[in-house]
């Protein structure tokens, strides 16, 4: 594995705050503070900008290993970064 730098550190405090709302969302559908379907499109929101993240965190760790700058990974969009989990 790749050695851990800032920028991996900058992504995974994002994916580290996203997985708390996501927790925070649930607590708030449990709780009655919002309903389904307000938790459903912010979940389908974080689940998508969660992937993205993965996805540039796998971009840089390839380009690294393989010898080329993990800073010229870039976020891809949402569509595309879905459409390989299919």
């Amino acid at each position: 594995m790749a050695a851990d730098n800032g920028h991996d550190r900058e992504i995974f405090t994002r994916i580290t705050t996203m997985v708390e709302d996501e927790r925070r969302l649930r607590e708030d559908l449990a709780a009655g503070r919002i309903d389904d379907a307000t938790e459903h499109q912010r979940l389908g929101e974080l689940e998508s900008a969660l992937d993205q993240c993965w996805d540039l965190l796998r971009q840089r760790r390839a380009k690294s290993e393989f010898g080329e700058t993990p800073d010229d990974a870039r976020v891809r969009s949402a569509s595309q970064v879905e459409g390989y989990q299919s």
